[in-house]
């Protein structure tokens, strides 16, 4: 009997920690809408970028071909470190004038402590982008309408 109730408790607790997880950060939907340029598709890394400056975490990839990975120079330095797998944060990637709609998972706690989220983009033989497009971590920022500087036209972001 007793045995019973310690894996029925144990059952509870993992159920209680799995919400307090999941509580601890919120899904937006991403729309990127690509600028009308002429060329193949877009690879574009979506990372979170500490305080600091630095990369702290993948939060999406518009591209599929690892091959294609380098190109990325800044973002690849960061992920050939760390290795993580982002299969599950991958995508196709965009052409000119396409849009895209994504879903991000972004921690509450990272929101108006300094972080932003940092837009990557390459084209084939084109130009790269360290930069694309940032957005702050902010409650406004989240909420605003932010516009790209190269091949991204602009992002909207929206909680789910």
């Amino acid at each position: 009997m007793k045995s019973v109730l310690k894996i029925a408790l144990t059952g509870v607790l993992v159920c209680l920690v799995s919400f307090q997880i999941n509580a601890q950060s919120s899904k937006y939907k991403c729309m990127l809408q690509m600028s009308n340029y002429m060329g193949e598709g877009a690879y574009i890394v979506v990372s979170l970028i500490n305080p600091g400056g630095e990369y702290e975490k993948t939060l999406y990839v518009m591209g599929d071909d690892k091959k294609w990975y380098k190109s990325l120079k800044e973002w690849h330095k960061f992920y050939a470190k760390k290795t993580e797998d982002i299969s599950a944060r991958t995508g196709a990637s965009v052409t000119g004038g396409d849009r895209s709609i994504t879903t991000i998972e972004i921690e509450n706690s990272k929101i108006n402590k300094g972080y932003k989220l940092r837009f990557e983009s390459v084209v084939e033989d084109q130009k790269y982008y360290v930069s694309d497009l940032e957005i702050p971590l902010t409650t406004e920022g989240l909420a605003d309408k932010t516009e790209g500087k190269g091949y991204i036209r602009y992002v909207r972001l929206n909680k789910i």
